[in-house]
């Protein structure tokens, strides 16, 4: 008997300590799942205004700690490690045509809106984001803006006013920067050639909308510096190779407000679209990437950003919110592209325009390219 309870007492102790000892590996396997995620976002003043607008306040409210890493974009590499399986990316920010084509791949995690905090008045997430700034699978964060911006210091008696003002190099010498791709850049060159922005996308469904989108283009073709990465278009601008330049937005605010640059933005033609988060299929930290998202796109949070760059928010409750810029006397409201003054003329770019039609315009526009 004694033996017997002995070995009960030393089976009972083993399967205590066996279970102990599991629950720990479980307890530590979950921290260390909650420890770390990675985010890839743009890279430059864009990241940075991440990184003090939610992972910093992230962390401090979670202990997670946050990584980043940066794209020229991010929907590339992520499209590249879910098909090779072997994603290494929790959260990723992407454009909002991006965020639906790799949805319908298979190739992106859905979120439950549920999983996101109402509004501060107690409106649901579903009804206080902008239009386009939920999806299946992606969570708005900002809009950003294509403008064109400029060196005041070479025009400064008759700057440049308008989106034709881009195209003519009679009245405004000298090279114009432009990025390496058909998206933003068709619309603005029938913009420049008087098409209304609510005209645009009907015209430039047609062929003849299309030579005419290229016409255009090749009136300023012998005066381009091309650029394909945010930071290279103010740098074009500051290093006096360019004297007029597309660009983001907040890529021109941040050189202009917290560099000194003397540029400035023109707001007509401008062409808006979203940046959204989502999770790679596979993420390793599915949970804490919900969590992130979550947190980042909260009325606060998102409010927030806009003291960091000139981005504006998603969500509706989140614009009352936008005060000062971080130098803490600079106005942002009307450095947003959704300010009322800055939409007279501007296009919201169309998911389902470029879904249909991205592939024939990037060999069309790379033909155009190539051609002398």
């Amino acid at each position: 008997m004694v033996g017997l309870m002995t070995s009960t007492s030393s089976t009972g102790s083993i399967m205590k300590t066996s279970l102990i000892l599991g629950t720990a590996l479980v307890l530590i396997a979950s921290a260390g799942m909650a420890e770390q995620i990675t985010v890839m976002s743009w890279g430059g003043t864009y990241s940075q205004s991440q990184v003090e607008a939610y992972q910093k306040p992230f962390t401090a409210d979670t202990g997670i700690t946050v990584v980043s890493v940066d794209s020229d974009n991010p929907a590339i590499p992520i499209k590249a490690q879910v098909e090779a399986g072997n994603v290494t990316v929790d959260v990723v920010d992407i454009e909002y045509a991006d965020a639906i084509r790799l949805c319908d791949e298979g190739l992106l995690e859905e979120i439950d809106s549920a999983i996101l905090p109402p509004a501060p008045d107690g409106t649901p997430a579903t009804d206080d984001f902008l239009p386009q700034g939920l999806s299946d699978c992606a969570v708005g964060s900002i809009v950003f803006s294509t403008v064109y911006a400029y060196d005041r210091t070479r025009f400064p008696d008759n700057p440049p006013t308008t989106i034709a003002d881009f195209f003519d190099t009679a009245k405004f010498p000298g090279k114009r920067g432009l990025k390496k791709a058909p998206k933003a850049l068709l619309e603005m060159a029938l913009m420049g050639d008087g098409v209304p922005a609510d005209q645009v996308y009907d015209l430039l469904s047609t062929p003849e909308g299309v030579d005419r989108a290229f016409a255009k283009l090749d009136t300023i073709k012998d005066d381009v510096v091309w650029w394909e990465t945010g930071a290279q278009a103010p740098q074009l601008l500051a290093d006096g190779e360019v004297v007029l330049s597309t660009a983001y937005n907040g890529r021109i605010f941040n050189a202009a407000v917290s560099e000194g640059r003397p540029f400035d933005m023109v707001w007509d033609g401008q062409v808006y679209e979203y940046n959204l988060f989502a999770i790679p299929k596979g993420a390793p930290n599915k949970d804490a990437a919900l969590e992130y998202i979550a947190f980042a796109t909260g009325t606060q949070r998102l409010a927030d950003q806009a003291k960091w760059i000139s981005y504006g928010p998603a969500r509706k409750s989140s614009a009352p919110l936008v005060g000062l810029y971080q130098d803490g006397k600079t106005e942002m409201a009307p450095n947003m592209p959704t300010n009322p003054d800055n939409m007279k003329n501007a296009l919201a770019s169309s998911y389902d325009f470029w879904v249909d039609h991205e592939s024939e315009l990037t060999e069309r526009f790379n033909a155009w390219l190539s051609a002398s």
